[in-house]
């Protein structure tokens, strides 16, 4: 297995753009920004799947592990699906041939992972029997125990005593058909994936519906057109009222002694992590807390296509739970296992309970995060925007972050937008030339103190950085009285280069697109100056040398062709102070040098 897909979720990094999407959504920011690359931190990561959900580029992927079941074919050994209740509403009217299609994959029987659901109710209730309540945090989702066990370590002992109802499916499945078989979960989980990597056998696999959906269209199974000769059956039973496990407040339904009651003040429910957190960073109760880490419930998990609307899929959990529910010979427990799953705990799976886990918390003094902030260009607190945009909730937490060594400078807009406006102020200001740039409507955007110069007579100490901002936004016209030769422009593939006479000067603008149909800029040069005389006249006076001196020796006969020459090269020297076609009067009269080819 390569270094890349060890891990659920991992980052395609060549199409990842720097667009911190995943830093903004992950709840835990278990991103690490490196060469504008998002890669997870997976010591820190609780594999919720937010990010794959978020990422627009699609560069989060979920580790495929179809391959790991083919081979498992192979194998001989009997391969049982533990298929997550939530199937009912990721194939809705198709439930039963969604279950036909995993036998024609080719599993040898297929049971519910409801199961494994109702024996871990049944197990908390004997808890509650026993002693009076369950102030517990529940187990059922992997992606909260990673959470407790990572950022909340203070509640290790809080967690449930009991498997989650996988990892009790999968030992329960071993009970009644002994360890010579592989057991794949299919379902909406990421994490489940996790499951299996750190609880070989409970279970062996994970997969999610995405996975199993692409695996059905490669074989051509279409779930509208298949056998329906194939029987639909589980093993060792249908489940029951636990196939509500799904949707929040699931699990408290199923209990016995929680279920039916109009306000349980003893059982609450919560789901999406930001509940979550907020409910284990704030005031804690003493009740049995049920903790779903996607809204709403598993049905809505970041396995799923999320086809149909989030009501549209509870409402067809609970459609089939009651249908279930009048149907014959339904699982309605297993007190003996019950039992053992309660005495024996992840002893069940030959494992020890969760620990809590050692993720660096760095600790940072109030003078290293100032010196950070200065670097991200936050010089006092009026600075710290927290605008959001490099994914931190707030500056300061941007700036931990950059201590910390997984985020970078250029993740801060605000830093790089006044970065951009510093440098493009710093060219414009030391450019000798004039120059404007406009937007699409014909305001300008940006100009520069020379540009205003040539125009228009203002006050020196006017055109300073800030006196230059008050023209932003005007109109281009207010300068220069051919405003809508800029607006041609804007349609050119190559823009134009034009002379023009002003006030007795003999001007030369050159326009070039900053952003296609969006910006486009335009430089003014006095090329009347004595410094662009000058230039000119000892360029022209090079060129003349250089053809004389090559043809001293052959004067005579080449004395006509150097004279002509000679008078061509005079000639454009005259052309450079000369508007040509134009008369001397006519200001503002454009003639074109170059350029100009329209798209």
């Amino acid at each position: 297995m390569s270094i890349v897909s060890r891990y659920p979720i991992y980052t395609e990094i060549n199409n990842c753009r720097d667009c911190y999407k995943c830093v903004r959504t992950c709840p835990v920011k278990a991103i690490q920004i490196k060469d504008a690359h998002a890669l997870i931190l997976h010591d820190r990561c609780t594999f919720c799947g937010t990010c794959v959900n978020e990422c627009p580029n699609g560069v989060k992927q979920i580790r495929n592990d179809v391959d790991r079941v083919e081979m498992a074919f192979m194998s001989k050994r009997k391969v049982i699906v533990s298929l997550a209740p939530s199937y009912v509403s990721e194939f809705h009217g198709y439930e039963e041939n969604f279950v036909r299609a995993l036998y024609k994959l080719g599993f040898d029987a297929v049971s519910e992972t409801a199961i494994g659901a109702a024996l871990v109710s049944q197990a908390l209730d004997m808890y509650v029997i026993e002693h009076g309540s369950a102030n517990f945090i529940s187990t059922a989702c992997p992606s909260v125990v990673e959470l407790v066990k990572k950022y909340y370590p203070e509640y290790i002992s809080k967690l449930a005593p009991v498997p989650s109802p996988l990892q009790t499916h999968s030992a329960y499945l071993r009970h009644l058909y002994g360890n010579d078989i592989v057991i794949v979960f299919i379902g909406p989980c990421i994490a489940k994936k996790l499951e299996a990597d750190e609880h070989p056998g409970y279970p062996d696999i994970a997969l999610t519906f995405r996975e199993v959906e692409q695996w059905l269209e490669e074989e051509n199974i279409q779930l509208d057109n298949i056998d329906t000769g194939i029987p639909v059956e589980f093993v060792p039973a249908k489940a029951g009222k636990a196939a509500i496990y799904p949707i929040e407040n699931g699990q408290i339904e199923t209990s016995k002694i929680w279920q039916n009651k109009f306000v349980e003040q003893s059982a609450l429910s919560v789901s999406g992590i930001q509940g979550i957190m907020s409910s284990l960073s704030g005031t804690h109760t003493d009740d049995f807390l049920e903790t779903l880490n996607c809204d709403g419930g598993c049905i809505n998990g970041p396995g799923t296509t999320k086809v149909d609307s989030a009501v549209f899929r509870k409402k067809a959990v609970a459609s089939h739970v009651m249908t279930r529910l009048s149907e014959p010979n339904i699982f309605d427990g297993d007190a003996a296992f019950a039992r053992e799953v309660l005495k024996k705990g992840y002893g069940i799976l030959n494992a020890e309970p969760p620990k809590a886990l050692d993720v660096s918390r760095h600790s940072f003094t109030e003078e290293e995060i100032r010196g950070a902030l200065l670097k991200l260009g936050k010089t006092s607190p009026a600075d710290e925007l927290n605008c959001g945009g490099c994914g931190y909730q707030t500056c300061r937490d941007m700036a931990r972050a950059l201590l910390a060594g997984i985020s970078e400078t250029e993740m801060c807009v605000t830093k790089m937008r006044k970065d951009a406006e510093s440098k493009v102020d710093m060219l414009l200001s030391t450019i000798p030339n004039g120059v404007v740039i406009v937007d699409n409507e014909l305001n300008i955007a940006d100009l520069n103190k020379r540009f205003v110069d040539i125009f228009e007579d203002y006050p020196e100490s006017f055109l300073d950085a800030e006196g230059l901002k008050t023209f932003r936004g005007s109109p281009v016209s207010m300068f220069v009285p051919f405003a809508e030769k800029f607006r041609e422009q804007f349609y050119m593939s190559k823009p134009a280069q034009y002379r023009f006479k002003h006030e007795g000067k003999v001007m030369r603008v050159t326009f070039f697109l900053v952003e296609s149909k969006q910006l486009l800029g335009a430089m003014f040069e006095d090329i009347s100056t004595p410094t662009f005389r000058r230039e000119a006249v000892i360029e022209k006076a090079e060129d003349v040398i250089t053809k004389s001196l090559s043809t001293v020796q052959q004067i005579a006969s080449l004395l006509g062709e150097n004279a002509a020459e000679t008078e061509i090269a005079l000639n454009s020297l005259i052309d450079e102070f000369t508007v040509a076609g134009g008369d001397s009067s006519d200001d503002y009269a454009l003639v074109e040098v170059e350029g100009g080819e329209t798209e």
